[in-house]
């Protein structure tokens, strides 16, 4: 198989390689208090088999990747919750059972198979909390040497994974948007490999594994729809991606849709998708710290996919998600943190204009023990 990147804005095209993140062209339009531009999506070419697998989608050799097992993780079909609302192909992807209890590890895994192949040692990202947990743990296993950018007010349970792990930890004042910002600014002064979600490319792509495995364990079929937690955007373009690949090899012939779930008090990228650009932002501030940005670094590549293959936005207010948490638990027996229970809440909050017999897949991106203080604020729910 053979892989390149391609921008996703002008369409050039690049050869792969840890010096070049962003489209050198685009990234000169890039401005301050926005979504990147210039984003790179991976283009994979070649024949596949019809019993590939998910490592023949990557841009990386299998040998690279570390000795712990990413992915693969369990489709159920929750029969209570099939019964309660009255959807009998219903399914929860559940990727809280990760190595570091997220969805997270998906592009992490890659990363770290990435620098690898490249010998680098040095990996530095900005996170609310799972990609620095998820990132230090992967990086243990890899024996890499990981710094990490958080908010002060990050999940302590998640600073504690990557203490546990063994990361330099660098607290921020402020929000995750200066996280990132920081991050750069150390990548450049002292070396190292950028995680840093959207823009490095690698992140999309090690997280369309899940549209990959969704695929095969549906028995080789697409779902009709697939509720995506969202944040930065990154999750919903790696699903995407993944069908998007699956449907250029001939193993699909229609895309599911996908629907964007966000809280109302962090909505700027379903704002955006509403008015058909971005404005003034909404300061984000949702108990769903996993899905809290200002500014979607993914934003325009995530509006360009939703509105090309009709996808949807939800957005759903932090009672509702903290009691689609809470229902999750007691009906599926699925501790969910809050931003993954969002995508449950995002589901509730349409399914009466979804057929009753639609396939629908729920992506449940953490475990609620990322986040206790979360769960115990239950009876805030406002449903």
């Amino acid at each position: 198989m053979e892989f390149y990147y391609r921008c996703t804005e002008c369409g050039r095209t690049y050869e792969i390689s840890p010096e070049i993140m962003l489209c050198p062209e685009c990234a000169k339009a890039q401005e301050t208090g926005r979504p990147l531009r210039g984003i790179l999506e991976v283009v994979v070419e070649g024949e596949l088999r019809d019993d590939w697998d998910v490592f023949d989608f990557l841009p990386v050799e299998r040998k690279f990747f570390p000795p712990i097992p990413v992915g693969g993780t369990p489709l159920w079909e929750p029969s209570r919750l099939r019964a309660k609302l009255g959807f009998p192909n219903l399914h929860l992807e559940d990727d809280s059972c990760e190595p570091t209890f997220s969805f997270k590890d998906r592009a992490s895994y890659l990363i770290a198979a990435f620098a690898a192949r490249h010998n680098i040692r040095d990996i530095v990202v900005a996170s609310t909390g799972n990609a620095a947990s998820s990132m230090a743990g992967i990086g243990a296993a890899a024996g890499l040497d990981i710094t990490v950018f958080v908010p002060k007010g990050a999940p302590k349970a998640k600073l504690v994974q990557c203490s546990q792990y063994g990361a330099k930890i660098i607290p921020v004042d402020g929000s995750y948007d200066r996280a990132f910002e920081l991050s750069l600014d150390f990548t450049r002064t002292h070396g190292g490999l950028s995680r840093n979600t959207a823009y490095n490319p690698l992140t999309i792509e090690g997280k369309k594994t899940v549209a990959l495995e969704i695929f095969r364990q549906l028995g080789n079929r697409s779902p009709d729809y697939v509720f995506v937690p969202t944040g930065d955007g990154v999750i919903l373009a790696g699903v995407y991606r993944g069908f998007l690949d699956l449907r250029k090899f001939g193993f699909i012939n229609r895309m599911p849709t996908i629907v964007a779930v966000q809280s109302t008090d962090s909505p700027n990228l379903c704002r955006a998708f509403g008015a058909g650009d971005f404005g003034e932002y909404v300061h984000s501030d949702t108990v769903a710290d996993s899905i809290s940005v200002d500014v979607p670094k993914c934003g325009y590549y995530a509006l360009k996919l939703l509105g090309e293959y009709d996808g949807l936005c939800a957005m759903v207010s932090d009672g509702a998600i903290l009691a689609a948490q809470k229902e999750l638990s007691s009906t599926a027996g699925l501790f969910a943190e809050p931003a993954a229970a969002a995508a449950y809440a995002g589901f509730l909050s349409i399914k009466d204009y979804i057929p009753r017999d639609a396939t629908v897949v729920l992506l449940i991106t953490g475990s609620g023990l990322k986040d206790i203080d979360a769960a115990s604020r239950v009876g805030e729910a406002d449903g």
